[in-house]
């Protein structure tokens, strides 16, 4: 019965619910579910700032390794098996960081988990957005790209709900398990809806270099600086509210609102894509995170991580998306390889951002500094884009 569901005509709406359910499992809880873990890892283990960022970086090292190895050809024909291992392994990953409380195999544990999500997301990818884009329906895409979204705000209520069960040292122990179960339940949801194989497509054989004109080289600047500017508060905005004292409920909710508008994301900012243009809405969404990564450590503790979450939430994907989409359209005849720079440029700024930030916190006793200099990095990225904005539109 599977065999003749994956070879009959495509039904987009379990398509795009595979995809969503396997961003939310690889993304928002593989990648990102270390955020709201974290501060009781800090406590528990216990780790310093230092050790915080060290951990996360070697994740984005691993995402960057993973996604380098997933643009070569060796895949072709077993993306969905390749998928749906990745998805397991991100769920054994997940649980076996219970099982340490070494820094040194947390890092390995987190680096192999990011290779593991960066597959599991190039190769649902292939098969979801290929069925997508061949029955021209942009509402796949939008609905794929929103599910790490949707595990972002799942994971803060998992850890927010475990939390009240578990008060000593070791509920960060739980919290890792219990990402593990929803990525194994995950896992068997995603077999039953993945199609067996990408859409037919047009395109085959090796592509040209690429042209290094001014308008890609200010793009893949910006989209690195992106990396190490988006990611200090994707790493420590749980931790930002730790530290303020804002309570338990404030913590959970800073990051469950930056799932909740993440989800939805796309489907916001699409509107004004045809007024501003490609280029106008990606400059747009940079200047409103960076006014959400301000606001995580400039307005009263309170609400700083709530209206910080909300913002960057309502961002972060979204300059992902339009980003690449920029950069397919400046490099048309290269499309595979100019997202392979970017992402590439990409990675590297995730990986310095989380050491940057850790060891400046260790170092003055508050993430207030590195936040700042996020900020300002986004608001760069901005710039940088803006003398060949209308060539971009």
């Amino acid at each position: 019965m599977l065999a003749r569901t994956r070879n009959s005509p495509p039904n987009l709406v379990s398509i795009a619910a595979a995809g969503a359910v396997a961003m939310a499992a690889a993304m928002g809880f593989g990648r990102f579910s270390y955020t709201p873990i974290l501060p009781g890892m800090i406590s528990g283990v216990p780790l310093s700032a230092a050790d915080a960022g060290f951990i996360a970086s070697t994740n984005f090292v691993g995402y960057l390794v993973g996604a380098v190895l997933a643009a070569y050809g060796w895949a072709a024909g077993r993306e969905r098996l390749v998928a749906l291992l990745s998805l397991l392994a991100t769920a054994i990953l997940l649980a076996a960081m219970a099982a340490t409380d070494s820094v040194a195999v947390f890092a390995i544990i987190r680096f192999l988990a990011g290779v593991a999500s960066a597959f599991a997301m190039v190769f649902t990818s292939s098969i979801v957005l290929s069925h997508g884009a061949a029955a021209g329906n942009d509402h796949v895409q939008a609905a794929h790209f929103g599910g790490p979204g949707a595990g972002i705000a799942l994971s803060s209520v998992m850890v927010f709900l475990i939390g009240l069960g578990f008060h000593g040292p070791g509920g960060w122990r739980a919290d890792w398990i219990g990402g593990a179960l929803y990525c194994a339940v995950s896992l068997v949801v995603v077999f039953l809806l993945l199609p067996s194989a990408p859409a037919q497509s047009a395109q085959a054989g090796k592509e040209p270099a690429l042209v290094w004109n001014r308008p890609m080289v200010l793009l893949t600047l910006s989209y690195g600086l992106f990396g190490f500017g988006y990611v200090i508060t994707a790493t420590f905005l749980v931790t930002i509210a730790r530290l303020s004292a804002t309570g338990p409920f404030v913590e959970f909710l800073c990051w469950f609102i930056a799932g909740l508008t993440a989800t939805v994301a796309l489907f916001a900012w699409k509107p004004l894509v045809r007024p501003l243009g490609l280029g106008g809405v990606y400059v747009a969404a940079l200047l409103v995170e960076a006014a959400g990564v301000l606001a995580t450590v400039a307005l009263p503790p309170s609400v700083a991580p709530l209206i910080g979450g909300a913002l960057f939430g309502a961002t972060f994907l979204a300059i992902t998306a339009y980003g690449l989409q920029i950069g397919r359209k400046l490099s048309p005849d290269s499309p595979r390889r100019i997202l392979a720079m970017m992402t590439a440029a990409f990675g590297v700024g995730q990986i310095v951002g989380p050491v940057v930030a850790g060891w400046i916190a260790e170092r003055t006793g508050s993430f207030t500094v590195p936040t700042m200099i996020a900020a300002a990095a986004l608001i760069v990225c901005a710039a940088l884009v803006m003398p060949v904005i209308k060539k971009i539109a």
